[in-house]
């Protein structure tokens, strides 16, 4: 199975050569004593000062405790032709030259290129006596056939129950009983800093065990993915992937999922799925064999200083409204662009990660308050949430650009056939100098608003511009997506 990755890469199911890695340790500074004759016998020895080594956690008992609970999983996927390969051709072959030189996927006398099924190995962990399994969902993505080995070195065919790429978790399922088992019911919370081990199958070595400690939690990732993840130092390899996450206590906190590197292979940074999220998909996939998560409707981006004090906010903690969609659950409640979402069901929301995936994981059909900040003041909004769909995942948007003749714009009102076209007011930017420039304003952007308050004319923009402070948020659209810029004044 391929190695994904995120920039990152995945630490997924994948064969490759063995990387030796150092385990980097406290330097001991070893005490002892001077070995120069002592003649006074009224005086004795110091106690030895006890090393480092003492303070440092044993996992001995956990690994056996946990370890059983540990699966090994090989796949095989869909059948790929093999990558042609110019040493494979005999040397007295007349074509060979003509081979060698052009890569021909065809062999000679119309002979067919190979076809080789891809392989794979990841790693999962037992969730119930009755066989039931959690891993990735890249672990088993488009595999036909999933091999599940024990640490007692018996191995079942695996049948996978179902899968969530958004959350990359999947729930596989074994014929046999009496298993040891991790529990996932009461997740712990996580915190920087504890101690925490992980144990899989790297580059195909079983039950492989490694520490590290927690260097962060909710870190936002690319990929769609709406997963707070939790980030560690933990020593992290292809085939780690769907292995369990551990605290000093045994219990499961996280289930290894991701990693940063620009090789493929460990870079001291790696990341694993929150148990609580696993928890609740694990469920859904038991019960229903798909997962249903929630939506609103609203595109959002994350706020920064110079947005938040736009927007009058005593912080920087939220995430603004970029873009409300027509008849969705956002907009019937009374969203609009421009709000800022600063907790949902009474959690404080910090970034867009937070909405994201609390949102996300919600059931549909179920209502969810949800407080902004809207000129200047806290309301309180209940949508319904619905499904998401493929087709209606809520983004970012992409940046465009903000007005004002001191911002260093130039800008036009939109024409009959233009304001036809985009559905809406705005004002085109003809040209951009100074802060609307380093802001990264463009020529062709339309400014839609500025803050809350839309526009449809260059005095209106004006006059707004001169009212604003130290920044001003500039709603703009650029080939159909909008989002707001703060822009510096000048």
């Amino acid at each position: 199975m391929r190695l994904k990755k995120i920039t990152m890469a995945l630490a997924a199911a994948g064969f490759g050569a063995v990387v030796a890695t150092g385990y980097q340790h406290l330097d001991t500074h070893a005490v002892s004593l001077a070995q120069a004759a002592v003649t006074a016998p009224a005086f004795s020895a110091p106690p030895v000062a006890p090393t480092a080594a003492a303070h440092l956690p044993d996992f001995t008992a956990l690994v056996q405790k946990t370890g059983p609970a540990v699966v090994n999983i090989s796949t095989v996927g869909k059948a790929k032709q093999a990558a042609f390969d110019p040493n494979d051709i005999d040397p007295n072959d007349p074509f060979g030259e003509f081979l060698r030189r052009f890569g021909m996927p065809q062999g000679p006398n119309g002979m067919q290129p190979r076809m080789q099924p891809s392989r794979g190995v990841g790693s999962g962990f037992i969730v119930s006596p009755d066989g039931y399994i959690v891993t990735n969902a890249h672990v088993v993505d488009d595999a036909s056939e999933v091999t599940v080995k024990l640490t007692d070195r018996r191995e079942f065919t695996a049948k996978v129950i179902g899968q969530d790429k958004r959350t990359d978790i999947a729930l596989l399922k074994i014929d046999a009983h009496n298993l040891p088992a991790l529990d996932l019911s009461s997740p712990p919370p996580v915190k920087q800093g504890e101690w925490v081990i992980a144990i899989g199958s790297p580059f195909g070595f079983e039950n492989s065990v490694s520490a590290g400690i927690v260097s962060g939690v909710h870190r936002a990732l690319p990929g769609g993915q709406m997963t707070p993840f939790i980030q560690t130092d933990v020593a992290v390899n292809p085939g780690n992937s769907g292995g369990p996450l551990l605290n000093a206590e045994g219990q499961v906190v996280g289930v290894n999922s991701q990693i940063y590197s620009r090789t493929g292979g460990f870079m001291g940074l790696s990341f694993a799925i929150p148990a609580d999220v696993a928890a609740k998909v694990a469920d859904q996939l038991r019960v229903h064999g798909k997962v249903a998560h929630g939506r609103i409707g609203v595109g959002i981006q994350p706020l920064d200083q110079a947005l938040a004090q736009s927007f009058g906010l005593p912080d920087s903690n939220g995430a603004l409204v970029g873009t409300v969609e027509k008849d969705s659950p956002a907009a019937r409640a009374g969203f609009k662009t421009g709000d800022v979402i600063r907790s949902v069901n009474g959690q404080k929301i910090n970034d867009t990660t937070d909405v994201t995936s609390r949102i996300g994981n919600m059931a549909p059909g179920t209502k969810a308050d949800i407080e902004v900040w809207r000129d200047g003041k806290l309301v309180t909004l209940t949508p319904t949430i619905a499904a998401l769909s493929d087709e209606n995942v809520a983004s970012n948007g992409t940046p465009s650009a903000p007005q004002g003749g001191k911002l260093g714009l130039a800008t036009r009102p939109l024409t009959p056939d233009e304001k036809s076209q985009v559905g809406h007011d705005g004002l085109v930017v003809e040209n951009v100098t100074g802060p609307a420039a380093l802001a990264g304003i463009q020529p062709g952007d339309l400014i839609v608003g500025v803050g809350s308050q839309k526009v449809k004319t260059v005095d209106e923009l004006s006059k707004l511009i001169d009212k604003s402070g130290k920044s001003v948020a500039l709603l703009v659209e650029r080939d159909g997506h909008q989002i707001y810029v703060p822009v510096h004044v000048g």
